[in-house]
């Protein structure tokens, strides 16, 4: 039996951010409204937090794209940017490597009359920052959460995440899917990749057996072990 470790490790594969891979659902709608709008962002300033995989990502590149904004890494801010001549796009403040590069970058920006967009895993109230100027700069701060994912857009997601790696789900797999992995995007992100190497290296379509074993750390409430199930001549997981 071919176990899970032995599949091939993930391909370095861009996401699409196309405004036509965007699902627009009920828990992004304050997030989208909020980008539409920059006259109503406080200190000229919006966070945007959530789960990861919840989209924080995409919409800041579709917002840079439409604005012409600037896009940098906080993971890789090492320096601040002194005289921006354009809007910002910050992901991963939570990530943050230097407190004093993003400070001075943001007073900068607002010295000039730039908008900036930031995007986090927690709201700032919850950050722990050590310089007590950028705290309080980020709290001043529009900040709009992504809610959790509902069930139409983990539905939405699953079928657009099978489409862009061409995996063809069967109704009953797909409803495993959606009814035992936990309902975070970020999961179904991580399933569907594991799917996507596991036929890639056996040549065969995904199955519930398949899925059950590669995902059964992922799942909700583990299935009766398929060695109980199947003789012990069942060619894996096929």
């Amino acid at each position: 039996m071919i176990e899970a470790r032995q599949l091939p490790l993930p391909f370095d594969e861009p996401l699409p951010y196309e405004a036509a891979d965007f699902i627009e659902a009920a828990s992004n709608a304050a997030a989208r409204a909020a980008l539409d709008r920059k006259q109503g962002w406080v200190n000229g300033r919006l966070v945007i937090w959530g789960e990861a995989g919840s989209g924080k990502t995409h919409l800041l590149r579709l917002w840079a794209e439409r604005e012409g904004a600037a896009r940098l890494s906080a993971p890789s801010l090492r320096e601040a940017v002194q005289q921006p001549r354009q809007d910002l796009a910050i992901e991963d403040i939570d990530a943050l490597i230097s407190e004093p590069a993003l400070l001075h970058t943001l007073n900068a920006a607002q010295a000039a009359g730039h908008h900036v967009l930031l995007t986090s895993r927690a709201p700032p109230a919850r950050l722990d920052f050590r310089l007590p100027d950028l705290a309080s700069r980020l709290r001043a701060s529009l900040t709009i959460q992504i809610e959790p994912a509902e069930d139409a857009l983990l539905e939405a997601l699953l079928i657009r995440l099978c489409a862009a790696r061409q995996i063809s789900l069967p109704p009953q797999l797909q409803n495993y899917l959606l009814t035992r992995l936990p309902r975070r995007a970020a999961v179904l992100h991580e399933a569907v990749a594991r799917l996507d190497r596991a036929t890639l290296a056996l040549g065969v379509s995904p199955t519930r057996a398949m899925a059950s074993l590669i995902l059964a750390d992922l799942c909700v409430t583990p299935e009766e072990p398929l060695r109980e199930r199947h003789s012990h001549n069942a060619p894996g997981f096929l």
